[in-house]
């Protein structure tokens, strides 16, 4: 079994994975400084300069992306010829590394020699300023989430992110398979990627692009879940909620909880997540068992505890026997 994965702390990230993550949703191009995509984005936000441009610069966030909307423009369109180009130079002079032009605007002349004069990076998008904001916000925040892959595979179960772990052969894409027959959703077969979206502090679980959609099943080989199931056999990403271990009877003998009083804990990411321990052996239908197991977590979360409400139970039939004894001793 794998590791607990430690949290890791943000990723840092290029201009260039910037672009690549944002290529369908911010529909960038890259007109200067294609050498200066390597340079790493200091600070995953964006930022409009219009008090820089203006020339106060007490609390210029140079660190940030830098981003000309209608306004800006309006102001540098404003200015004497020539002076707009001063003002964006004074602004590579304080540090900014790139400037992205929001509207679909054209580049101003001069722009490009003055940007590559200072090995920085000018990007333009044919969206609306307050949209490209919007959408570089998921974007940045993808990229710089704390990430890990774990050898797991994860099935969307009654609407919860379970993930099924386990040592090789323990049949954990059949019990997937056999999950996404009875309606449930395939998100990951055999790698996991879980990303902590550091907001919120929850784990998000999703497949490696390369991989994802596929399942590899041993007998039949590689199929592709969609095609054989349909559409909404799959999920590109989600919340993980139970991450299900399954053991060999004979590594567990003796260590259950029978009762599934104590509530055991997964850490990724530093993110403590709910888990189960399953051991299998000969004839056990795991499929039934991770349903049941989703269906009761649900019950949990919602406040009710069969453990707590069997006890209270028991607790009320034997004080209402004389002498503490239950009815079925008495009957017996």
């Amino acid at each position: 079994m794998a590791s607990d994965p430690k949290e890791t702390g943000m990723r840092s990230f290029t201009l260039r994975d910037f672009v690549e993550a944002g290529r369908e949703r911010l529909c960038l191009d890259v007109v200067v400084g294609g050498d200066g995509l390597m340079h790493e984005v200091l600070e995953p936000m964006c930022n409009r300069p219009g008090l820089a441009l203006t020339g106060f610069y007490g609390c210029f966030a140079w660190r940030r992306l830098q981003v000309i909307g209608r306004a800006e423009q309006a102001y540098l369109e404003s200015l004497p010829s020539g002076e707009s180009m001063a003002r964006f130079k004074a602004l590579f002079d304080r540090g900014a590394y790139c400037i992205i032009f929001a509207n679909g605007r054209k580049i101003p002349d001069g722009l490009t020699e003055v940007a590559a004069a200072a090995g920085a990076v000018v990007m333009r998008t044919d969206l609306l300023t307050r949209e490209f904001f919007h959408q570089s916000t998921f974007v940045l925040e993808a990229l710089r989430a704390p990430t890990v892959r774990i050898y797991a595979t994860t099935v969307e179960v009654a609407g919860l992110g379970v993930m099924i772990e386990g040592a090789p052969g323990l049949g954990k894409s059949e019990t997937a398979l056999g999950l996404v027959k009875r309606g449930n959703a395939l998100v990951a077969d055999d790698f996991t990627c879980i990303r902590k979206d550091v907001a919120t502090n929850a784990l998000f679980a999703s497949a490696r692009e390369a991989t994802r959609n596929y399942m590899e099943i041993r007998g039949i080989g590689i199929i592709n879940v969609p095609k054989v199931f349909g559409v909404t056999a799959v999920r590109g990403e989600k919340r993980l909620d139970l991450v299900v271990s399954l053991r060999r009877l004979e590594e567990v003998a003796g260590e259950l909880d029978r009762s599934g009083q104590e509530r055991l804990t997964r850490n990724i990411l530093g993110v403590e997540v709910p888990q189960i321990t399953i051991p299998v052996s000969a004839g056990r239908d795991l499929v039934n068992l991770i349903e049941t197991a989703a269906q009761q977590y649900k019950l949990l979360a919602s406040g009710y505890d069969a453990v707590k409400d069997l006890d209270e139970r028991l607790c009320a039939l034997s004080e209402a026997v004389p002498g503490g004894q239950n009815t079925g001793e008495q009957n017996g």
